[in-house]
């Protein structure tokens, strides 16, 4: 873990819980308008991890996936990534487009947009978070988007965002839909600056 991580106590990670659990439910409140199907989370798992850790706890490197990558800007600047299972996007897709997708191969221009619009809504839903809980104005980019190995997905923020922070918030859940249980994985990384802002809006210091 790198250095500046131990400066985390219990109350730091409470606080991170806190926005995960709400921008989860928000998450889900939205997509399960979005397809007209309930769906549900458990309560995430939130860990500070290196790209590297990343990579090992979700399995590792070679497995295809989805990445989702947003941009913060304005009161709070970083990324917010996600990282969908095939299974997670099928489904998705699947019931937003009335498809019957069982590989990456078959998603076309329709579907890329479906997923990132699905990108947005979640990315959204955990910005609102924070910015309801602090006072903050925060922006969102359109989200890139890339189906790829996770090494090689994970390859690009690790370079562009080795110098800005090795604080990476790793925020994870299991979504339920129609009986199907799929993980979900949310990267958030504020620079530094961008978490001390939100920490002592919160009355906490790190």
């Amino acid at each position: 873990m790198p250095a500046e991580t131990k400066n985390y106590n219990e109350l730091h990670f409470d606080v991170m819980r806190e926005i995960g659990t709400i921008g989860s439910g928000n998450a889900v409140t939205s997509l399960s308008s979005m397809i007209s199907h309930p769906i549900g989370i458990t309560v995430p798992t939130v860990k500070t991890l290196e790209f590297s850790q990343v990579v090992e706890d979700m399995g590792g490197e070679e497995q295809m996936i989805v990445g989702l990558l947003l941009t913060l800007s304005g009161d709070v600047e970083g990324m917010i990534m996600f990282l969908l299972q095939k299974e997670f996007s099928y489904s998705m897709l699947n019931t937003l487009l009335g498809r019957h997708i069982e590989s990456f191969e078959q998603i076309d221009d329709m579907g890329f947009s479906a997923l990132k619009e699905i990108s947005s809504i979640m990315a959204a839903s955990y910005v609102n978070a924070i910015s309801t809980m602090t006072g903050l104005t925060i922006r969102l980019s359109t989200p890139d988007i890339t189906i790829d190995m996770l090494g090689a997905v994970l390859s690009v923020p690790t370079i562009y965002y080795a110098n800005i922070s090795d604080k990476i918030i790793y925020i994870e859940g299991q979504f339920n839909s129609q009986g199907q249980n799929t993980p979900c994985h949310i990267l958030m990384i504020p620079d530094e600056e961008s978490l001390n802002k939100i920490m002592t809006k919160l009355g906490i210091s790190i």
